[in-house]
């Protein structure tokens, strides 16, 4: 871990591409689903999933859905229930609907605001498979109105026969219309050119192992993709009142990810930074990741001394982190200052975990770095926009001539002329 002044400080983690034999096999997998549909879609599964099916076991059942529901326990679907309940509500404060301004001489220009009609989710399989993930992506297109959200998840998620059932509950808690038992990069060609089993979508969303992500980037442009998401990353924003245990933990809330997630302390304090180096040693050990939660921070983690509060607002801003805490004595009053965060953590007790699976903000958020121009997954996500134009003959008389100057500039003859036919005959007083 480095440990020393921001000034010195590089967190160079660089975005992974795939090496040239996995961007190989991605447009294999993908040309090959394209083309041959349902039939490479099985060949793929059997040869990387090891698991053989025919066309019509592709589909989960509303019998295997139901069933998933004796495997969970009661405490797991009250509090999932809530989640969702919360991330609902938080959503609907985003949803806007379509709107018309009409001029008095009838002009009117507008933007109709529609839902999506088709979105797929992928769901990992293995650890990865993560029933909150499931929440965040599935609610904010339920409360967009989008009226078919379609999950694929590998035939063998958690290392069972059949669908982790904990995924299966939150889909249908969630809403999902349909699921499907299929992974890797051949689910992703599916989502986006479709087969016989398994309808086209509109939009792509959910994380996914190298393969995934490289087969989301080679479909971007015949289907959305929400983004190509990075490594996990933290950063706390701490002075004096911030307690170290409290700072420690939710560092490693964040380091047990995986090996290349970040977490970073940034502090005017030098005896917070001990105390805080002091505490992740001592807590780290205990961790089930202990291992994950190590290389972390040996490769990425940092403990960060500045000068002043002022000097931590600009390394945080500088950082554009996934996720910010901010753990001063008023945090509220710096709130204003931080211009590029995914999400932002205010106070000792709005620990990171709070905004991954309960508050109601959504956990999807931009990584590497991009916060500085994205956003987390939110309901304009899953809408489409288009705009609304009615001139009346009393407006395109007025402008036409304007129109057709800023045409002829351009070396557009035939749009000017689209205006002035329309003068030919006109009334003149």
């Amino acid at each position: 871990m480095y440990m020393g002044k921001a000034a010195d400080f590089r967190l160079e983690r660089e975005n992974e591409y795939g090496s040239p034999e996995q961007n190989a096999a991605v447009k294999e997998i993908v040309d090959a689903v394209r083309k041959e549909g349902d039939a490479a879609l099985l060949r793929y599964t059997a040869m990387h999933d090891k698991v053989t099916l025919k066309p019509e076991q592709l589909r989960v059942t509303d019998e295997e859905i139901q069933g998933a529901y004796a495997h969970v326990e009661p405490e797991f679907l009250v509090a999932l229930r809530q989640a969702a309940a919360n991330i609902t509500a938080f959503h609907e404060k985003q949803k806007r609907g379509s709107w018309m301004d009409v001029a008095p001489d009838g002009t009117m220009l507008g933007m109709a605001i529609r839902p999506l009609r088709r979105v797929g989710l992928y769901v990992p399989g293995g650890k990865a498979a993560y029933p909150s993930s499931v929440l965040m992506n599935v609610l904010p297109a339920k409360v967009a109105g989008v009226p078919e959200i379609v999950l694929v998840t590998p035939p063998a998620t958690g290392g069972r026969e059949g669908i982790d059932p904990y995924i299966l509950v939150a889909a249908a808690e969630a809403g999902v219309t349909e699921m499907y038992r299929v992974g890797g990069a051949q689910a992703v060609a599916a989502l986006a050119y479709g087969t016989a089993s398994i309808p086209a979508v509109d939009k792509i969303c959910g994380p996914g192992n190298i393969y995934v992500a490289l087969a989301k980037r080679a479909v971007y442009g015949a289907v959305d993709i929400d983004s190509i998401a990075g490594p996990s990353e933290i950063v706390v924003l701490a002075d004096d009142s911030a307690d170290p245990r409290y700072v420690a933990a939710d560092m490693l809330s964040q380091a047990e990810h995986d090996e290349m997630a970040s977490a970073v302390l940034v502090t005017p304090s030098q005896k917070l930074a001990d105390a805080v180096a002091s505490e992740l040693e001592r807590q780290v050990a205990t961790l089930p990741r202990v291992e994950i939660a190590r290389s972390s921070l040996e490769q990425y983690g940092a403990i960060l001394v500045v000068d002043s509060l002022d000097e931590g607002l600009d390394v945080v801003n500088k950082l554009a982190p996934e996720h910010l805490e901010v753990m001063t004595e008023d945090p509220l009053d710096l709130l204003g200052r931080i211009e590029t965060a995914g999400a932002i953590f205010l106070g000792p007790y709005s620990s990171e975990p709070v905004g991954d699976y309960y508050a109601g903000p959504n956990h999807i958020l931009p990584t590497n770095g991009t916060a500085r121009f994205s956003s987390p997954l939110n309901v304009d996500d899953f809408l489409k926009k288009s705009s609304l134009i009615r001139y009346s003959k009393q407006a395109l008389y007025r402008d036409a001539a304007g129109i057709a100057t800023l045409a002829r500039h351009e070396g557009l003859e035939g749009h000017a002329r689209a205006l002035e036919i329309r003068l030919e005959g006109r009334e003149t007083k």
